[in-house]
């Protein structure tokens, strides 16, 4: 009987904070239009991530056979954007519009006759990181694709005599010989993420940080809105239980919550087909993680005295949260200590746990720590935010 009486304390703390919702037009637009215009947002920067179409100006000084193939298979290649740029092209950048310039200096196809070629220039923006890299690594790509077409070219016109002393020369000798001739191979396969999308690796980001900034600035400004209208005291003075109270409050934004979740997953598997595997298990972190943020906006909501607080304090947490969560680059490139404060956060937690399960479909021994720091500061925040709910009252 009194767990049923406790059921329904809850429940009417819930429906009186869904009226407040409803009333609010401007909260219910956030929540129906916001994640499926995030989403589609967010997934169209991070959908095409591969670097292509990069602006480029192609600056050849040496006119000659030798330099019209480069140019054929710099030009075949979808990397570039080639822009015109008038003569005599420079290096300014800016002016031309350009990422970079590719430029074969004069005498390039004489230093290949000679032995000692001269080496191609790429003057790159640098402003941009990952820029220069991509265009080095087609470049040095390319050169050798030219290098492999020049040296059978060589060996063809070879007189018939040298390669009849070549037949001479030991197999071990002739092997090594050709080996020195052709590029290496590399035999790459790739894990996990077959097809290298990166909307794959960045949708739990995007899960993540559109229900942290919806779900935690909502939370937070709960309590904060009842202090405003005047409305905290006589809640508090009522029969209700301190944890009837935030379980009921807790309850409308968890509805709510997974209303989000459900409506972000949906545009990122209809429209940019990403695929979720282990459904059950992602749904558990995802509940945990729904649990977590609710329990931090509630103690934002309690530590704050006005709404203005609870904004505050809401953007104070999220603006670290968006670069150091791990949400859309990889960890393990920061400092210790900056990791450190980066597993602080539980969209750190959720990225990893998600991934790993949708991704590596790892079993519960890798998903166990994450798993566990979602429930227990959930529980934390929750005992911090009670404490502080218990002060206010007396």
């Amino acid at each position: 009987m009194k767990s049923a009486t406790s059921l329904s304390a809850i429940a009417s703390v819930a429906y009186k904070e869904m009226l407040h919702i409803w009333r609010d037009r401007r909260v219910l637009v956030l929540i129906l239009i916001l994640p499926p215009f995030f989403t589609l947002l967010f997934g169209y920067a991070f959908a095409g991530m591969s670097m292509s179409k990069i602006p480029t100006v192609l600056d050849d000084l040496d006119h000659t056979p030798d330099s019209a193939k480069l140019v054929e298979k710099l030009k075949a290649d979808d990397t570039f954007a080639w822009k015109d740029a008038p003569a005599p092209i420079g290096n300014d950048l800016l002016a031309m519009k350009a990422a970079a310039v590719i430029r074969i200096p004069a005498g390039w196809g004489d230093s290949l006759k000679k032995g000692h070629p001269l080496p191609v220039e790429l003057i790159a923006d640098g402003s941009d990181t990952n820029t220069e890299p991509v265009l080095e690594g087609v470049l040095k790509k390319t050169l050798g694709d030219v290098q492999v077409d020049r040296e059978q070219d060589v060996i063809d016109a070879l007189p018939d005599d040298v390669m009849d002393l070549a037949q001479k020369l030991p197999e071990s000798l002739r092997n090594q010989f050709a080996t020195l001739l052709d590029q290496w191979p590399v035999q790459s396969t790739i894990l996990y993420n077959p097809k290298l999308r990166f909307i794959d690796y960045v949708t739990p980001g995007i899960i993540g940080l559109i229900l942290q900034l919806l779900t935690v600035t909502l939370m937070a400004l709960t309590i904060t809105r009842e202090r405003d209208t005047g409305t905290f005291s006589q809640l508090m003075v009522t029969a209700l239980r301190q944890h009837e109270i935030i379980l009921g409050k807790m309850l409308t934004y968890l509805l709510i919550s997974i209303f989000l979740i459900l409506t972000t997953i949906a545009v990122a598997g209809l429209h940019f087909q990403v695929v979720f595997h282990h459904p059950g298990i992602l749904s558990l972190t995802c509940f945990l993680f729904l649990l977590s943020s609710l329990a931090l906006g509630l103690l934002l909501s309690a530590i704050s005295q006005t709404q203005t607080q609870a904004i505050q304090f809401a953007v104070f947490y999220l603006l670290p949260v968006f670069p150091l969560s791990g949400a859309f680059a990889s960890l393990d490139q920061l400092p210790g200590g900056v990791r450190f404060v980066s597993e602080l956060f539980p969209l750190t937690h959720f990225c990893r746990a998600f991934r790993l399960i949708n991704f590596q479909s790892a079993g519960w021994n890798y998903l166990a720590g994450d798993l566990a720091f979602l429930l227990v500061s959930t529980a934390a925040c929750c005992g911090i935010a009670a404490l502080l709910l218990k002060r206010a009252q007396d």
